[in-house]
């Protein structure tokens, strides 16, 4: 477990160390604000029941810069040591390759946390500043965290999974992207067939829209904390046999 600690704080250090981490950090600080301000906008054109949380992440502006988060973090996990040859020597030294996977995917994980950290002052800024009660509560704000964490961990997971495979960061990248973007389109399957075909049920327990749209409202339901944390520890399972399978090759 030490090994594993001294390896996850080398990579969050790259992370915190490199510029490009807190340039991430500021574009999702700056992405928030604006899908808040819009929310807080629509509020004023109309009037609406639902929390200033739900109509803030259930629009596709918030899923189109949210998908690109991940991209972003992994896509040089392991494609970047890959190409300048030091994952190699990572790969030969006396540590285990679930050590080198988990402590690349976990440093991800929590600086994917960290990035959050600012938008929880962004949706109290406007009752501090304005003296106006919250428009969520505390349920709803706790329940669209879980989820944000849950999407969180199985995106990244499958981020890492790509950096795995080449060694190129674009291509890793662009195969990160392309799968998040197929699990999210999968959601919209029922609202362009209908609900009526059969095996409507799977693509409604797949999508992602449904889940983040339900906790937004602070309704935490089981069955999609099932479905990201298998999702995560089967793509990671599948990092470590890559992994794995070119640390023998050697």
């Amino acid at each position: 477990m030490s090994t594993l600690l001294i390896l996850l704080r080398k990579e969050l250090k790259s992370f915190i160390y490199n510029p490009f981490g807190w340039v991430v950090v500021a574009a999702v600080t700056l992405a928030n604000g604006v899908g808040i301000s819009t929310a807080m906008k629509g509020f004023v054109d109309t009037p609406s029941q639902d929390s200033l949380t739900f109509v803030t992440f259930h629009s596709p502006v918030f899923w189109f810069w949210f998908l690109f988060i991940f991209p972003l973090i992994t896509m040089r996990l392991f494609a970047e040591e890959e190409k300048t040859g030091t994952l190699e020597t990572l790969l030969t030294a006396p540590v285990r390759t679930w050590q080198v996977v988990g402590s690349k995917y976990l440093a991800a994980l929590v600086f994917f946390c960290l990035a959050w950290l600012p938008t929880l002052i962004q949706f109290h800024l406007f009752g501090w500043v304005a003296d106006f009660p919250d428009a969520w509560t505390p349920g709803e704000m706790g329940a669209t965290y879980l989820i944000l964490f849950l999407m969180g961990a199985a995106f990244t997971a499958v981020g890492c999974f790509a950096s795995a495979l080449t060694s190129s960061q674009i291509i890793a990248g662009l195969l990160t992207l392309a799968f998040l973007m197929l699990l999210y389109f999968i959601g919209y399957v029922p609202v362009i067939w209908g609900g009526s075909f059969r095996g409507v049920g799977i693509f409604d327990y797949i999508s992602c829209q449904n889940h983040l749209a339900t906790f937004a409202k602070g309704w935490i339901d089981t069955k999609p904390v099932v479905y990201y944390l298998t999702l995560a520890a089967t793509v990671l399972f599948l990092t470590y046999q890559v992994v794995d399978y070119r640390r023998w090759k050697r």
